[in-house]
């Protein structure tokens, strides 16, 4: 697309989130700096419109209404672009741009970026190695596919974001087990049969890429190690670390396999964010998403001056500049604080102790009092973020081991009300 410089032009941008969103206040705030007009359309029922005035309402799960109901309002509120801030929207902001001829991901493109089924099969297709894996549904006979699967080997829901239902099987009891476990969990809402996919376990280090496409061509905003072995059985993410230590041809190699992935999944605008593992065989696509990177993972990112990553989506978005996608500090990191035990949050001790280790930025705890907590792999969410710069990657790392070791939780054991096994 274009790229203008102009500002005089009149831009509206429809940001697409739910109202758990950790990342819609980052997008308002670029926006308002960029001087770019904002409309939220939220995932509602109907009670809840009345709570939300300003936002417009949609049914995320019928998307061809949900694009209709778009499509009309951009009738008498033009836009520019429509987002998702999050994998929650992307199928309707695919839909509700191709139908009004908006830059957009081919609507197939977002279908497999949430589908993990379609995203191998299409990977493959295009040329990208993928790992042995197979699709089964919770009414297969979990000894008909434990027979079948190699070992070490993991169950994954196909639809599910952030390690959720992602377990490592070692065996075939251990994977009839884990099929067991994932079949509670995805037919909580719908006791239909629903799809998994088994595949082969791959070991190495692993990595997070972040970057924004036009018209195909990758620009890497940051490639983040993840310094904490994620081997299972559970696959909790910690720690996210900014510059990367591998090679530099390591490097480059992750930096063409992503370019590989997302010409075979059809993405070819906006940001993405993908997963990789890197070992003996090569590089590895975990998983690719037509979106940035989650929760408030996003703040460790500065580029130019002062420009934040949701700044620069939105830039893309208004057919503005990227202007400089250089970062501006050294090294930066964050921890996801992972939850430790299923239960009530009853008290955090250590915050202001935590951030006071030397190169923390800030501790921000998201998870509520009095609330209950779930860990993986049923869980969705963290305890909170830890966040660091410094001036070298190793040093970033450090802090925040450091920082979380201050932290301390007090969780009372869920009465029998809140159990979810």
């Amino acid at each position: 697309m274009h790229m203008s410089n102009d500002t005089s032009i009149k831009r509206r941008i429809l940001f697409l989130t739910t109202i758990r969103s950790y990342r819609l206040e980052a997008f308002r705030v670029a926006a308002e700096k960029l001087g770019v007009e904002v409309t939220t359309g939220l995932d509602l029922p109907e009670a809840l419109t009345e709570q939300w005035p300003d936002a417009l309402p949609l049914n995320f799960a019928d998307i061809g209404e949900a694009a209709r109901k778009i499509a009309e309002y951009a009738q008498h509120n033009p836009l520019s672009a429509i987002l998702s801030v999050d994998d929650s929207g992307s199928l309707v902001a695919a839909a509700a741009s191709n139908l009004l001829g908006l830059p957009h991901n081919d609507p197939a493109a977002a279908v497999a970026a949430r589908d993990k089924a379609v995203m191998r099969r299409m990977l493959g297709a295009g040329g990208v190695a993928v790992p042995w894996f197979r699709e089964y549904t919770t009414a297969d006979d979990p000894a008909v596919v434990s027979a079948e699967a190699p070992y070490p080997c993991v169950v994954k829901p196909v639809n599910l974001n952030g390690s959720r239902g992602v377990m490592r099987a070692d065996s075939p009891s251990r994977l009839i087990s884990a099929i067991e476990r994932l079949t509670r969990l995805i037919t909580t809402d719908n006791p239909d049969p629903r799809p998994y996919l088994v595949e082969e376990y791959l070991p190495g280090v692993e990595v997070a890429l972040e970057g924004m496409l036009n018209r195909g061509a990758l620009t890497v905003l940051a490639l983040f190690d993840k310094p904490d072995p994620l081997e299972g059985p559970f696959f909790e993410e910690t720690i996210y670390v900014t510059p990367s230590r591998l090679p530099v041809g390591t490097q480059t190699a992750i930096e063409a396999t992503t370019t590989a992935a997302a010409r075979a999944l059809g993405l070819v605008s906006g940001p993405i964010h993908a997963e990789l593992r890197i070992n003996e065989g090569g590089v590895w696509i975990i998983e690719i998403a037509g979106r940035s990177i989650g929760g408030l993972c996003s703040q460790v990112l500065r580029f130019g001056v002062d420009a934040s990553l949701e700044e620069l989506i939105v830039r893309q978005a208004a057919g503005l500049s990227l202007g400089d996608t250089t970062r501006s500090d050294r090294a930066a990191g964050v921890m996801m604080i992972p939850i430790p035990e299923a239960g009530l949050l009853r008290e955090i001790i250590g915050v202001d102790e935590a951030a006071a280790i030397p190169l923390i930025e800030s501790v921000e705890i998201t998870a509520r009092l009095n609330y209950p907590l779930v860990p993986l792999p049923e869980g969705d969410s963290y305890l909170g973020f830890i966040f660091a710069r410094g001036e070298t990657p190793e040093a970033v790392e450090s802090a925040l081991r450091q920082a979380h070791e201050r932290l301390k939780f007090r969780i009372d054991a869920l009465l029998p009300i809140f159990s979810l096994q």
